[in-house]
Parts: C-alpha cells; structure tokens; sequence
C-alpha cells in the first residue's frame, strides 16, 4: 500500500472502537486467569494443564454445538481445517509452553515474555497492511516497551534467582515459544475472519473448541496412561488419573475452558471484526496487565513502585494505540 494510500484509511467510528476495545479488554481479562491457573495447581504436570484445559473447552463447544449444529453445518472443509490449525497451534502447543514456562521460572518472568506479544503483532501487522504510520505507531509502542522493561527489571529483581538456572532458562525459551504461537494465532485469525463474513464471533469459537477435541482427548489419555504406567518414576508422586486434586483439577478445567477458552476466544474473534490487527495486537496488553494483577493476588503482595511505574507506561501505550487509530492518519 502507498503512503498515499494509507494516509486515505479513514479513523475507526467511535462506536466501533469502543466495542472493539471492550471485547478485547474482555478476552484479555479471561486470558490473564491462564497465568495464575499453572500455580494455583503446581503439583499438577503442565501437559495435563494443556490437554485438561482443552478438554473442558472442547466439551463445552460440544454442548453448544448441539444447540448450533444447524449452523455448524454452513462451515465447509476449509472452515474445519483452519479451526483444526488454529486449535493446534494457538491452543495446545500454545498452553503447553505457557504452563511449562510459568511452573519452571514463575508466572512473573513468562508474564513479561507474553508481555511483548501487542509490541510483536502491532509491528507484524504494520509491516503487513501499512494501516498507520510509523510516526503515529511510535508513541505507544514505545511506551508499552518502557513498561514490560520496567515490570521485567523489577520482577527479576523480586524472583532473586532462587530456582536452579537451567529451568529459568527452560522457562524462557518454552514462553517465546508460546509467544511464537500467540503470534501467529491472531493473525491468521483475524485473516481468515475477513475472508469469512458469515462467521459469527460464538460460532467460530464453537468450531475451535470441537477441532480442539480430538486432539486434546488424545492428549490427555497418552499423559494419563504415562503417569499411570511410570508410577512415581516418572510423575514425581503424582497420583494418576487425576493427581492428588481431582476434583479441584477438573474444576479449575472447566473453568479455564469456559471463560479463557470458549469466552475469551468469542470476545476475540469479535475484536478482530472490529478493529486493524495492529490495535486488536496492542490492546494485548490488557491480558498482560490482568495476569500481572492475578499473580500479586495470588502471593498476596502489593506492586512496588517500579512494577506500578511498569503498569502506568503499558496503561499509557495501550491509550496512545486507541487515540492512533480513533485520529486515523491524517
């Protein structure tokens, strides 16, 4: 697209931005419980976090889609392929890493990493469309940056390395395995939304959650026959099929695969109808913000300054990004 090309997109309605910014908010408020989840069940194996949660979620799209199979059978080869892909990669490889990373370094550290996903995707999607210019993207790229600096400097500073260094180490390189993912997941979601109007927003997170099924079903049987069969060996006494929790387990499952799955992925998809995919990248951050809050929950402490200063800049970024694209490029 041309320069003079992109200056002619118009600003987005304020109504369209608001909804679009509310269903992102949304989704990214259901995202942050992924991060806390992984602590709450610590004694539990990450890939029975991964499938257990995808269970729940493809269980859930079940019930629904007996309701919606009328619906469901408008979508052809090509929507169930993409629902199959998109489940793969977003969901289950996703959480996968996600889950291995936060029990090996901490929920902080993963936090910050998944933290520079709206930086990743706002580039990605400008290098890709051209929708603002660089000048207007600045501003709040560069803020949303100072802050996950910030709140990394200070949660490094917190964790005092008190874990063996080749798991920090693990758990860096599983979270930018996750943000490879997650990278790619909204993107070629939101492509493929574009070229599919009919889809509504629930339906196609029905979709995913039933191509999440399969899979998921598959995975959770081959990680509780491995820790049924390896004992103690293997699963570090863990007490299988369900661990030492069960029902705390299958609860928090259900959870997860209602509100940050089937919600989060309904309130997503919405977003992606509504705004650029550079916006929709940075609004991101609320599910960084939300994780961050969820974790200092959780161990019951107050941010210190510099993590608060942190939260400010990547408040400051996400405000910066809607006000870019509300002026639109002129």
């Amino acid at each position: 697209m041309s320069r003079a090309a992109a200056s002619a997109v118009p600003a987005l309605p304020p109504r369209v931005l608001a909804e679009g910014s509310l269903c992102a908010l949304g989704a990214g408020l259901a995202w942050g419980l992924v991060f806390i989840v992984p602590l709450l069940l610590g004694d539990y194996p990450p890939a029975l976090l991964s499938f257990g949660r995808y269970t729940a979620f493809g269980a859930i799209a079940l019930a629904l889609g007996l309701r919606d199979r009328a619906r469901l059978r408008l979508l052809d080869r090509a929507d169930w392929l993409r629902a199959l892909e998109l489940a793969l990669t977003g969901n289950i490889l996703y959480y996968l890493c996600l889950s291995a990373a936060i029990q090996l370094a901490d929920a902080p550290l993963p936090t910050v990493i998944i933290g520079t996903l709206p930086i990743i995707i706002a580039i990605i999607s400008n290098l890709r469309d051209r929708r603002l210019r660089w000048r207007r993207l600045a501003p709040p790229l560069a803020a949303i940056t100072a802050g996950v600096l910030l709140v990394n400097r200070h949660e490094i500073d917190r964790l005092g390395f008190d874990r063996p260094m080749a798991d920090y180490l693990t758990g860096v390189a599983l979270a930018w395995g996750a943000v490879a993912c997650w990278t790619w997941y909204p993107l070629r979601n939101s492509q493929w939304l574009a070229q599919r109007p009919h889809l509504g927003s629930g339906l196609w997170a029905t979709a995913q959650g039933l191509a999440t099924l399969p899979p998921a079903l598959l995975g959770m049987a081959c990680a509780m026959a491995w820790y049924a069969l390896a004992g103690n060996g293997a699963g570090g006494g863990f007490a299988a099929p369900l661990g030492p929790r069960p029902w705390t387990f299958v609860g928090l499952m259900f959870t997860l695969g209602l509100l940050a799955s089937w919600l989060g992925t309904t309130l997503w998809n919405r977003a992606s109808r509504l705004l650029p995919a550079g916006l929709a990248g940075q609004l991101m951050v609320c599910e960084t913000l939300a994780a961050l809050a969820y974790a200092y929950c959780w161990r019951g402490e107050a941010p210190d300054p510099g993590s608060l200063g942190g939260v400010a800049l990547l408040m400051a970024g996400l405000l910066l990004g809607l006000r870019a694209f509300r002026s639109g490029h002129h």
